[in-house]
């Protein structure tokens, strides 16, 4: 009876001590596991304030703006801990790799110019649109394929650039509602057309369209009244529309490497067009400019553009001959009338 007493007294005891070193690895593993997510947000915070202390090494002040300056080193995304920098007003990062614009761009109120050319950006966010005091939006060499229309809320936008997104080929027509606009270039994209919110830009004074695949211009081109540099480029054009002689403030004019075939006759009017280029186009007419006599002629103060060959003494030689030989046709046609007669 004795033995027995001793053995269930050893098994109560032994029994006890397992439960409670159970209970109290359960505790150290339920404190561990508060400990680690302590210790994870304890190192997160010290990892937002390490990446902030990086980016405030970026900081300019140039003219009395205070920039944004990263280049040539990898950020393919920007960390949400700049929205403490929202007091910046202008991005300049280039060569990074940045992969998306935050959609925390709406809190950068102050921001004026972006600048994120050449790096790998695909999307423009909607969110682009609540920064209504951006005047310059430059995202030349990325990848972007879309324009939201929300961009047609950045009522103070003034210079666009989206060369080279290659895939780009249309833009909502909200983009008319960019009155002020000054600065366009669409270059190196798949545009087949002139859009026509592009058209009816009231401000825009200088495009560039080149490098695209535009096979014709609007009938109403004239509509673009303030704009004064229109380069187009390697391009397919076939001909230009009688239009184009409207078009009052236009001085350069750009259309090397097209298909043209013929130039306006009406051109032969724009008294305000300085510079413009016909090279490397399949022109009907073999015309070439004559020769200076004199060294005074030479320097007189016809500009060098003018002399240039496909450049605007060319376009003007090139309307006469094809006026003459017009003229020289419809003669010959009224001698033949009358020889019939």
């Amino acid at each position: 009876m004795v033995g027995v007493a001793v053995g269930s007294s050893v098994s109560s005891i032994k029994a006890l001590w397992e439960t409670r070193i159970r209970k109290n690895k359960e505790e150290r593993r339920s404190h561990d596991r508060g400990g680690g997510a302590s210790g994870r947000l304890c190192v997160g915070v010290w990892e937002d304030r390490a990446v902030l202390a990086r980016l405030k090494q970026k900081l300019q002040m140039e003219d009395g703006r205070l920039i944004l300056r990263i280049e040539h080193e990898e950020w393919k995304s920007l960390p949400g801990c700049l929205v403490q920098l929202s007091q910046v007003q202008e991005w300049q990062i280039h060569r990074t790799g940045l992969q998306k614009i935050p959609h925390f761009i709406s809190s950068f109120q102050n921001l004026l110019v972006l600048d994120l050319s050449r790096n790998g950006i695909n999307e423009i966010p909607k969110q682009i649109g609540k920064v209504t005091r951006l005047r310059e939006l430059l995202l030349s060499y990325n990848r972007v394929q879309f324009v939201p229309e929300e961009l047609s809320s950045c009522e103070n936008l003034e210079r666009l650039e989206l060369a080279m997104n290659r895939d780009l080929d249309h833009l909502p027509d909200q983009f008319r509602n960019l009155k002020k606009l000054q600065h366009l270039d669409l270059s190196m994209n798949h545009f087949t057309s002139l859009p026509d919110c592009v058209v009816g830009l009231p401000a825009l004074e200088w495009l560039d369209m080149g490098g695209n695949r535009l096979q014709h211009l609007p009938e109403d081109i004239h509509r673009m009244e303030k704009l004064h540099t229109l380069w187009l480029q390697r391009n397919k054009l076939e001909k230009l529309p009688e239009n184009i002689s409207r078009m009052s403030s236009l001085d350069t004019l750009v259309l090397s490497s097209n298909r043209l075939r013929d130039i306006p006759p009406l051109m032969d009017d724009m008294s305000r067009l300085r510079f413009v280029n016909f090279r490397d186009n399949p022109l009907t007419l073999d015309v070439t400019l004559p020769s200076r006599k004199t060294k005074a002629e030479d320097d007189e103060d016809d500009d060098e553009d003018d002399r240039e060959m496909f450049g605007r003494e060319f376009m003007k030689i090139y309307i006469q001959e094809a006026r003459k030989r017009s003229y020289a046709v419809v003669n010959m046609h009224c001698v033949n009338h009358e020889c019939l007669g």
